[in-house]
C-alpha cells in the first residue's frame, strides 16, 4: 500500500494494532488526524509539577475538565534502545544524559537554588529585619487579640546561637505556645535548650531544617523534661500530645487562633477531619483522642505513624469507637495489620480506605493499597556522572515492546521513556487516563513505522485532577499484583514473602492425577475443489518464505482461511477486525500456561547460566555475556551447523548427544502434556502453533526448561540449510515454513517426528 490517504486506510491497516492497544473506537477517528498531522496537544490539557519535594513529578489537568473517552494524546518516546546499548548511548548522544536527568529528578543538585547560594538566608528569603518582624507581631497582638503575642513564626532568617540568645525571647514573649525557627543555622543545643525551658506554656517548637536537627543525642522526650507542656517538637509529637496537637492537626489551632487553657477542653467536639500523617506516633490510644473527645471524626490520616506501644487489636478496637469514622488512611502493612480485607472486616462502617472504595477493595479480594505505597525514588552522590545516575533511576519509568523487522521477530525487547508529560503519569490503583504503545505505519508498512504512546481519559476528570495511570494495567491479584509492585514501589518484604508463602502452599495443596492424552486426529484443509488456503500473517518471514501453491497471502484478515500473528487475538480483536471462529488461529486458549513464565512456573522448574560470573554491578547490565543466555541478538557469530556442534559437543564432554536429545524430547512432552492436564480448555480444533523451547543443560546433561515463547525467532531456521540427526536429511532453509503450514494444515509428517 502507498501512503495512507484516509482514515479507512488508516484503520485497515492498524486494524490489528487498534484492537490490541485497547483504545475505544470512538477515538479513532481523532487518533488518525492527530498521527497524521503530527499533533503534540498535550500541553494544552496538562501541566507537570513537582512532587516529593522535587524528587518527582506528576501530571494535572489544566482543562477545566475532561470527561470518559473523550480526547485523545500522542505521547513522543523521548529515548530509544536496546538495553545493551543504554551506557553508550547516554555517554555519547548529546543531550541524552542531561534531558533524561532532569526528567528522572536526578540533577537536582546541579540545579540553582538561591536558597543556599551563599550568604546569609535573611538575604535571599526576607526583606524584613528580625527586629521589624518582632514589632509587627506586638503590633498585630495588640491590634486584633489582648495584646499578648502566643505565636510566633521566624522561619529562614539565618538565625544562629548567638542571634538567638541575643534576642531574648523569653522575656519578650513569655506567653509563647507556639514557636517556629525553621530553616535557620541554629547548631548548638547546649545554648539552645536554656532559651526554650524559660518558656512555661510552650506547645509547638519547630527546629526543622537546622544544622541543630542532625545531632541525634536532642528527642522529642529529651526535649519534653526541659520543656512539660511541649505536644509538637519539629512537626512530631512527644508522648504528652494532648488536645492542643489534635487540634493543630485538625485546622483549630493556628496564627489565627493560638489557643489558651481554657480554650483547649472540649474544643475538638467538632472536628470532622484529622490529619495525623507522620507525627511519630507510638500509643495512639490515649484520653485526647478518643471517641468521647472527637465524636464527629468522620476523616483520620494515621499513615507514617509506628505505633508501636499499640497492637493491631487494640488500634482497630479503639477505631470501633468513632461511629461516625467514614475514610481512613493507613499504612497497609502497618500497625493494623497486613491486609485491607481485614481491616475492613474489623471496620466495616468505612466507605473508604486509602482513597478506595471499601466495596471495591472487598470485591477484589485487595490486600495492598497500591496507591500508598512509597515509591522508589534513586538515591546518588555528588560526584556520580549523570549517566550513572540515569542508569539507576530508568527502571522506574522505563516501558517495552517487540518489534518485528524484514528478517525477524525480534526476542529482545525494545525499551523506552515516555516524554516529560507522559513519565509523569504517577501510579493509581484508580487510575483515571491509560497509555498504550501505538506503532504508526504511514506508508501502510512496517519499515516507516513510528513508535508512540497513546494517552486517553478512562474516567471522568475536573481541573485540578492529578492524572494517574496502572503500572499492572489488566493484572489482578490472582497474579500477584501487589507482590509486582516492588519494581517501582517499598513494598514490605515480610508481606512479599507471605503472598510467596501462600502461593506455594496453595500449589503444594493441588492434586493432579495422570493425564490422558488422546491424541485428535489431523486432516488437511484444503477442500476438494482444489482452491488454495488464503494466509493473513504480520510475519515478513511467512510472507517471503510461503511459497506452496496450497497457499496464498492475503492482506484482509476477515477474509482469511488461516491467521498467523505475532500479536495476541482475543475476543475484542477478533470483534474489532471481524474475524469468526470458522478461522484457523496460530494460538490455543490458556497457552498462557505455556508462554507466561509465571504460569509455567507451577509446573517446571527454571535455572539461569550465563558466560560471566553473575554481577548485579550497573555497569555489567549492558555486558552481553553476564546477563544474557542466548547469544544470537546484536552480536555477529560464527554460524556452525547442527552436526558440526554435536560432534564438537561429545567430543568435549564425552556424551552421547542422542541421549540427551531424548531427555530434551521427552522434557518437552511431559511440559505440554501438563499443560493439557491443567487446562483441557486448551483443545481447539481450530488452533494450530508453533512454539520455540529454550533449553539449557546442567553440569550432568539434564535439560533445564528456560521458557516457551509464542511466535519464535525463525531468522536461522530461514537462513541456514541443516541436517536431522534422526533421520540424516537435508533441510533446506528456503522450505522450513513450507514444511510448517504443510504439518499444521495439510496433514503433512515431512521432517516432523510426532511425539
Amino acid at each position: 500500500m502507498a501512503i495512507i490517504r484516509d482514515f479507512e486506510e488508516f484503520v485497515e491497516v492498524h486494524a490489528l494494532l487498534l484492537a490490541a492497544s485497547g483504545i475505544p473506537s470512538s477515538l479513532h477517528e481523532l487518533l488518525y488526524q492527530k498521527l497524521s498531522s503530527d499533533t503534540f496537544d498535550g500541553g494544552d490539557f496538562f501541566q507537570v509539577e513537582p512532587c516529593e519535594d522535587g524528587r518527582q513529578r506528576r501530571l494535572v489537568l489544566t482543562a477545566d475538565s475532561m470527561d470518559k473517552e473523550s480526547q485523545v494524546f500522542l505521547v513522543d518516546h523521548a529515548w530509544t534502545f536496546r538495553l545493551s546499548d543504554a551506557l553508550k548511548q547516554l555517554q555519547e548522544v548529546p543531550g541524552l544524559a542531561q534531558r533524561m536527568a532532569s526528567l528522572m529528578c536526578v540533577d537536582l543538585d546541579l540545579a540553582s537554588d538561591t536558597r543556599f547560594v551563599s550568604g546569609s538566608l535573611h538575604e535571599s528569603n526576607s526583606e524584613m529585619s528580625i527586629e521589624a518582624i518582632l514589632e509587627r507581631e506586638v503590633s498585630e497582638a495588640k491590634e486584633k487579640y489582648d495584646g499578648i503575642v502566643r505565636w510566633l513564626e521566624l522561619d529562614e532568617l539565618g538565625i544562629d546561637d548567638d542571634i538567638l540568645v541575643s534576642l531574648d525571647l523569653p522575656r519578650k514573649f513569655p506567653d509563647l505556645i507556639a514557636l517556629s525557627l525553621c530553616l535557620n543555622k541554629l547548631k548548638d543545643w547546649e545554648r539552645l535548650m536554656p532559651e526554650i525551658a524559660k518558656f512555661k506554656d510552650l506547645r509547638a517548637l519547630w527546629l526543622n531544617d537546622n544544622p541543630i536537627s542532625e545531632n541525634c543525642r536532642y528527642t522529642a522526650d529529651t526535649v519534653l523534661k526541659l520543656s512539660p507542656r511541649l505536644e509538637i517538637f519539629s512537626s512530631k509529637f512527644t508522648t504528652n500530645f494532648g488536645e492542643w496537637a489534635l487540634g493543630f492537626c485538625g485546622g483549630i489551632y493556628g496564627k489565627d487562633n493560638p489557643g489558651c487553657m481554657e480554650q483547649v477542653n472540649g474544643s475538638l467536639q467538632n472536628v470532622t477531619t484529622l490529619d495525623l500523617s507522620d507525627r511519630c506516633i507510638n500509643n495512639l490510644i490515649s484520653q485526647a483522642f478518643s471517641p468521647v473527645q472527637l465524636p464527629s471524626l468522620s476523616c483520620l490520616n494515621l499513615r507514617g505513624n509506628p505505633m508501636e506501644q499499640n497492637s493491631a487489636e487494640e488500634v482497630l478496637k479503639h477505631l470501633q469507637g468513632f461511629t461516625c469514622l467514614r475514610s481512613l488512611e493507613v499504612d497497609i502493612p502497618g500497625p493494623l495489620g497486613e491486609s485491607a480485607v481485614e481491616i475492613l472486616e474489623s471496620l466495616p462502617n468505612l466507605s473508604l480506605l486509602n482513597n478506595v472504595s471499601s466495596a471495591k477493595i472487598l470485591e477484589k479480594g485487595k490486600h495492598v493499597i497500591d496507591s500508598m505505597l512509597q515509591p522508589r525514588l534513586p538515591e546518588w552522590s555528588p560526584e556520580e556522572p549523570l549517566a550513572d545516575r540515569v542508569l539507576n533511576a530508568m527502571w522506574f519509568y522505563l516501558m517495552t515492546y517487540r518489534l518485528a523487522d524484514e528478517e525477524k521477530i525480534d526476542e529482545t525487547s525494545v525499551w523506552y521513556v515516555m516524554d516529560e508529560l507522559g513519565s509523569a503519569l504517577c501510579h493509581s490503583d484508580e487510575p483515571n487516563f491509560r497509555v498504550s504503545p501505538f506503532l504508526y505505519m504511514p506508508e501502510g508498512k512496517l519499515a516507516s513505522a513510528v513508535s508512540f504512546s497513546i494517552l486517553w481519559p478512562i474516567q471522568h476528570a475536573k481541573r485540578g485532577d492529578q492524572c494517574t495511570r496502572d503500572f499492572l494495567f489488566g493484572i489482578g491479584e490472582e497474579k500477584q499484583r501487589s507482590s509486582r509492585l516492588t519494581a517501582w514501589f517499598h513494598t514490605p518484604g515480610h508481606y512479599f514473602i507471605k503472598v510467596y508463602e501462600k502461593y506455594h502452599q496453595n500449589f503444594q495443596t493441588k492434586n493432579y492425577d495422570a493425564p490422558s492424552i488422546n491424541s485428535s486426529k489431523a486432516r488437511s484443509l484444503l477442500g476438494g475443489d482444489g482452491s488454495p488456503l488464503h494466509v493473513y500473517t504480520d510475519i515478513p518471514q511467512v510472507e517471503e518464505f510461503l511459497t506452496r501453491p496450497e497457499f496464498v497471502i492475503t492482506t484482509e484478515p476477515k477474509d482469511a482461511d488461516i491467521i498467523w500473528t505475532s500479536m495476541q487475538v482475543d475476543d475484542d480483536m477478533k470483534k474489532v477486525v471481524g474475524l469468526t471462529d470458522q478461522q484457523y488461529i496460530n494460538q490455543f486458549p490458556f497457552e498462557a500456561c505455556l508462554v507466561m513464565k509465571h504460569h509455567l512456573a507451577e509446573t517446571v522448574q527454571k535455572i539461569r547460566l550465563a558466560n560471566n560470573t553473575y554481577s548485579l554491578d550497573k555497569h555489567s547490565f549492558f555486558e552481553y555475556e553476564t546477563h544474557f543466555t542466548v547469544m544470537n541478538y546484536g552480536r555477529r557469530l560464527t554460524h556452525v551447523s547442527t552436526p558440526e556442534f554435536v560432534i564438537e559437543f561429545e567430543k568435549e564432554h564425552q556424551v552421547e548427544w542422542l541421549e540427551i536429545h531424548q531427555r530434551i524430547r521427552n522434557m518437552i512432552q511431559s511440559v505440554f502434556e501438563s499443560a493439557t492436564l491443567v487446562h483441557p480448555e486448551m483443545h481447539s480444533p481450530t488452533s494450530r502453533a508453533m512454539y520455540g523451547v529454550d533449553v539449557m543443560l546442567d553440569c550432568s546433561f539434564q535439560p533445564k526448561l528456560l521458557e516457551v515463547t509464542y511466535c519464535p525467532d525463525c531468522t536461522r531456521a530461514c537462513k541456514y540449510d541443516s541436517k536431522s540427526l534422526l533421520s540424516g536429511e537435508i533441510l533446506k532453509a528456503c522450505d522450513f515454513f513450507n514444511d510448517v503450514f504443510g504439518c499444521l494444515f495439510l496433514n503433512e509428517t515431512t521432517h516432523f517426528t510426532p511425539f
